[in-house]
């Protein structure tokens, strides 16, 4: 299995019937695909529509319908249409109950950094920094690892900010870790990673939940 599709599986296990969430850009973008078909899971997109579905097939592809990533989705029975400034009003109200995003660094006491690589061009914040401030539950999904290695898991993150103290759940190929009153606790391990390589490819300091699990995701 893909590690993008993994996360997206993991991540997806956190949405509860009747929830409203927010997919971002990159993994949180897959987690349309592994939802359960016999609830109601209210997919919402900054651009406008609630009531995002799967990714489309090739020969099903709407171009009128895309999310604010501009990648083509599909649209659920029953999906509503609406402005952008109208998707932001309910950001910003409080009423999106879970956001999922990507992240370059995420520091242990749940900073979050996911819009700008110093030196490398930016494209713009987009709609992050309304999410985290207005969604009731931040769930970031990422690979453990840059791809050149360099550990995303820190003490403090080194590019610019998106928000600070947001994160709510971390999850990676890796591992699952919760944030509680500013620190950062592991609470799953994939079952063929060990507690000392974990903290090898991790600088941040967590703690170890006294309800550690282990986690394989076929």
């Amino acid at each position: 299995m893909e590690t993008k599709q993994k996360i997206a599986i993991r991540a997806a296990k956190e949405i509860k019937n009747g929830d409203i969430v927010n997919l971002g850009i990159g993994i949180p973008t897959l987690v349309a695909d592994y939802l359960p078909t016999d609830g109601e899971i209210f997919l919402h997109t900054e651009n406008g529509l609630l009531g995002v579905g799967p990714t489309p097939a090739e020969n099903e592809v709407d171009p009128e319908i895309i999310n604010a990533g501009k990648l083509p989705v599909t649209a659920k029975v029953g999906a509503s249409y609406f402005s952008s400034s109208e998707s932001f009003g309910m950001i910003r109200g409080g009423h999106v109950d879970i956001a999922i995003l990507g992240a370059l660094q995420i520091a242990q006491n749940g900073d979050i950094a996911n819009w700008a690589i110093p030196g490398k061009d930016i494209l713009g914040v987009g709609g992050a920094m309304d999410l985290v401030a207005g969604a009731k539950k931040v769930i970031i999904t990422t690979q453990h690892c840059a791809k050149n290695g360099d550990a995303k898991i820190l003490r403090s993150c080194e590019y610019p900010i998106t928000a600070k103290g947001v994160a709510s759940l971390l999850i990676t190929e890796h591992a699952v870790f919760s944030f509680i009153d500013g620190k950062m606790v592991l609470e799953e391990l994939d079952e063929e990673m060990s507690l000392e390589k974990l903290k090898d490819i991790t600088p941040a300091e967590y703690l170890i939940s006294s309800t550690l699990t282990s986690y394989k995701i076929n």
